[in-house]
């Protein structure tokens, strides 16, 4: 059988891999636009920081693994179009301008993402960078050690996570956002506010609730930041702003969702039974909104490319959906989440409740006993489970995990309280933070 993959970062490097593992009478053949595949961009925030000190760190695979292997790598390769009838593919050698023209029969669509760039008055000019892959990785790296007055756009994980490396570098740093406050898509306010004070106490300009309307600059150099309600100078301005799914080349061939998102079933299979798709082109089913959106992350990207590989010959293995979670350390606070937020729940249609508690996370005889905040998010009425969140100094991130799989078996707030968990003290108290948070949330419905 013959295989062509369009794209190599997770996704496309897991389904290879698997495909190659399993199955010893495939070609397959990979076109990649980079010269690398596998780059971890979510660590750039650790490289610009000095956590990661070479970017090749970064990457878990490389052509020449997948080439010994056994598939044909061909990098460097902008793949121009798609004939899904034909099963076609056209591309372009982007190092000796040939035309390429090939053949398959089944087709993997792992194209990934590409960073939002809005269409603003003096966004050509230099300064201002995106923030995806290994070459943005480096140009940021190179302009930031000159830069004095770094402006970060966009206060979700990349931006938050950057804003921290720049201000660690000591760089003068703005950070912009249209949203009223920061990580708004994963937390809720009483667990963002902690956060911006600490970020405010340290020299950071939180601009919050404005829209950046142009860039200005001299000499074609940028130096300011231009919004709604002021300017700001920037000699160096990162655009963080959000992602959309990198799927022209599949447009009116199959299923998407309205901002290109390709919809795939259970078995990563598209409307097309012979081409898959996974990874940051792929809407997800997000379970607890019991349907289809965009959730673009790597540990969707790796699940969905194995999927790809368990199920290219018949349906074997179905995908489970997701939760969307996912972690964070800024400065001393260790953040993670699952599911939907309270302010999220509305737009997906949802009725939710929800509690808060705060406690100390293991027994107040111990030496020490920090603090844990934590947030359940249920139905209404069903009170199934539908999102928390997790705040402490203390890493105690790893119950987001287990609160993952609470939602994804859709367990409500009663069973949840009773699960059983251990108790150590240096660990948790006899009822873990888990357990009381639901406890919490079914006192709050014999009172109500």
């Amino acid at each position: 059988m013959k295989i062509a993959v369009i794209g190599c970062t997770h996704a496309g490097t897991a389904a290879v891999k698997g495909l190659l593992a399993k199955h010893d009478n495939l070609d397959i053949t990979v076109y990649e636009r980079n010269d690398n595949v596998s780059f971890l961009s979510c660590g750039i925030a650790l490289h610009v920081g000095g956590v990661v000190q070479r970017a090749e760190e970064l990457f878990y695979s490389s052509p020449r693994e997948l080439e010994e292997l056994g598939a044909t790598m061909r990098m460097k390769h902008d793949v121009l179009s798609i004939d899904s009838e034909a099963k076609t593919v056209h591309a372009k050698n982007l190092e000796t301008g040939e035309d390429v023209h090939d053949t398959y029969d089944r087709l993997i669509v792992t194209t990934g993402s590409w960073p939002i760039v809005p269409t603003l008055p003096g966004i050509e000019m230099n300064g201002i960078e995106l923030c995806k892959n290994y070459a943005h990785a480096q140009r940021i790296i190179e302009r930031a050690t000159d830069a004095t007055k770094i402006a970060v756009i966009g206060a979700g994980y990349i931006g938050v996570e950057l804003v921290e490396a720049f201000e660690a570098y000591g760089k003068h740093v703005t950070f912009i956002d249209s949203a009223d406050r920061i990580l708004n898509k994963y937390l809720d306010k009483s667990f963002t506010d902690p956060l911006e004070e600490d970020m405010t106490s340290r020299g950071i300009d939180l601009e919050l609730g404005q829209t950046v309307e142009a860039f200005r600059g001299t000499e074609g150099n940028v130096t300011h930041v231009v919004t709604d309600k002021g300017e700001f100078e920037a000699d160096l301005v990162i655009l963080c702003v959000g992602f959309r799914p990198n799927t022209g080349l599949l447009e009116g061939q199959v299923d998407m969702l309205g901002n290109g998102a390709i919809i795939v079933d259970e078995y990563m299979r598209t409307s097309n039974p012979d081409i898959f798709a996974a990874g940051d082109s792929c809407a997800v089913y997000y379970n607890p909104a019991r349907t289809h959106a965009y959730i673009p992350l790597a540990t969707n990207a790796v699940r969905m490319g194995t999927l790809v590989a368990e199920n290219m010959m018949q349906p074997r293995v179905r995908y489970q959906g997701t939760q969307g979670t996912s972690g964070l350390r800024l400065y001393d606070w260790n953040i993670a989440s699952s599911g939907l937020t309270e302010e999220a729940a509305a737009l997906f249609g949802l009725e939710v409740e929800s509690v808060v508690i705060e406690d100390a996370y293991r027994p107040e005889f111990m030496p020490t006993a920090e603090k844990v905040e934590f947030k359940l998010v249920y139905e209404k009425g069903t009170h199934r489970i539908v999102g928390g969140q997790v705040l402490s100094k203390a890493d105690l991130t790893q119950a987001v995990n287990t609160l993952s799989l609470a939602i994804q078996n859709e367990m409500t707030i009663e069973e949840l309280a009773y699960v059983d968990f251990f108790f150590q003290p240096h660990y948790n108290k006899p009822w873990h933070f888990l357990n009381s948070g639901a406890l919490e949330a079914m006192k709050d419905k014999v009172n109500a």
